[in-house]
This record gives structure tokens, sequence and C-alpha cells, in this order.
């Protein structure tokens, strides 16, 4: 069985624009079943609309995105979201709601003419709460919080959805060290314990090698390598997608690729 029919989410041949700017030409990649994948790249290579492009949150100029062995285009729109969860970059909300009442928004997918609220949409949104750590602040408003803060309430909306597949563009943006750690574990958890298919992207180059099962290294529109991280981050890939010189060691914690910048002084 190939790859690609295993893969629930794939796209094949995207040019890519943003304000008019092409920003990728004949880009094929499919995402593997099963497995948290990091997108990684510089600025402005077209990691996040690539992602919104995969979320149908964006069209391309051409090419097509494939969700499950279908066209994407061809699902209803609550249907794709019952399918695929996306947390995009830059949220935001009403000034005047509160906390659970903009994570409860995540189960608007499940709600249906005749399905009312029902006791499993309060344990989603319950259980989305305690894990990204915002359920003592359920009543406070949104716009009262700190911008750590708000990014985990935005990640509990997406968790609350209950999807297969979460695809999240820079979702440690905002966090301070200890609470991108608690991210990263649990989208670990929910990628090994609930076999979610995760796609992050992520400016960290070491919390990517440390956090990937697969790793999607981009520059310019165009994907420069794939694959695990042990196997494919060197210190030729970083610097000839990052123009970065580095040293690369093996980090004593989790035995994945650590990389060391050297700088233009070193």
């Amino acid at each position: 069985m190939s790859t690609e029919s295993l893969s629930p989410l794939r796209a094949q041949d995207l040019t890519l624009s943003y304000e008019k700017k092409v920003v990728a030409r004949n880009l094929s990649l499919s995402i593997p079943e099963g497995k948290l994948t990091v997108i990684i790249g510089p600025n402005a290579c077209g990691k996040s609309t690539l992602l919104r492009t995969l979320s149908r949150l964006m069209q391309p100029q051409q090419g097509a995105v494939w969700l499950n062995g279908k066209m994407i285009g061809e699902y209803a729109t609550k249907e794709v979201a019952r399918q695929l969860g996306l947390l995009p970059q830059s949220s935001t909300a009403p000034g005047d709601i509160s906390v659970a009442d903009l994570v409860a928004r995540g189960r608007y997918p499940h709600q249906r003419m005749f399905r009312r609220w029902q006791n499993e949409d309060s344990q989603a949104v319950e259980d989305a709460m305690r894990a990204t750590g915002v359920d003592q602040l359920a009543d406070s408003l949104v716009d009262t919080l700190s911008g750590g803060q708000r990014q985990r309430v935005w990640i509990a909306m997406v968790l609350a959805q209950q999807t297969p597949l979460l695809l999240l563009d820079e979702p440690t943006t905002w966090l301070d060290i200890a609470h991108q750690i608690d991210l990263m574990e649990l989208l670990c958890r929910l990628n090994q314990q609930h076999k979610r298919t995760l796609v992050v992207v992520l400016h960290d180059l070491n919390h990517a090698c440390r956090y990937a099962g697969h790793l999607i290294a981009m520059r310019d529109g165009k994907i420069i390598a794939q694959g695990a991280p042990a196997e494919i981050v060197t210190p030729a890939l970083i610097e000839q997608v990052f123009g970065l010189r580095c040293q690369i060691i093996d980090c004593p914690v989790s035995h994945t690729p650590l990389i060391i910048p050297l700088g233009h002084s070193a």
C-alpha cells in the first residue's frame, strides 16, 4: 500500500499565494498518519500559507488538497471541522466572552439541528481546559488575560473540537519556556496515547527535533528535506535552510539532535 493512500491529508502540485505574492509552486506532500509532523523553515518561506491551505482556510491558485482520500472542497464546512482542527497564527475573540464560552465554541461542528448540548460536550470542554491549564480561568473574560493565557485558551478550544487531525501554527508563541514544554508534551500525549495526527509549525528547532516523529524543512516555498529528525538534521541542512552555521550533538535527555548555533563570531 502506498504512503499516499495511508495519509489523512495530502496535497499535490500546489501553487500558493499570499497578498498576491506567489510563495510556492508545484508543492506536494503527504502527512503521515498517526505521527506528530513539524514544519520548520525561515520566515516567509510559505509554512503558514501551506497550513492554511491544507485546512481549506485558503484556496490554492493551482493544485488540490485531499482529506481522507476525498478532495477537501467536496466536504461540507462542518464535516471538515469534525475531521480537522486548526489553530491559526493569530486569533481574535469578542471582548466580552468568557474562557469557558470560547472553549465551548470548539463543539460547534458537533452541533446539529436536532442535537442539543450534551454531557459529552461539557466533558470535552472541561477536559480541554484542564489539559491546557486554564480550568481555573473558566469565568474570566478572554480580553483580561495575558498573551500566554489567551494562547492556551485558543489551544483548549481546538482540543475541545476533538478531531483526529490537528493543525497548529506556531502554538508556542507567547508562552514562557515552562508552558512551551508543557504544550509540546501535551501534543505528544495526544499523538501517542490518543492516536491523533498532528501538524505543527514551529520556530524552535530543538523543540522540533525533540518532539517530531516526522520533520519537514522548507525554504522559498519548497520542501528541502523531510523524514525523522535523526535521519535528516545535519549542519549542512540547517545552513541550507536557515543560513545558520551550527554544530549538532546528541541531546543527553531525549537523544535527539540538539542544534548549537555557532553565530558569525564563532
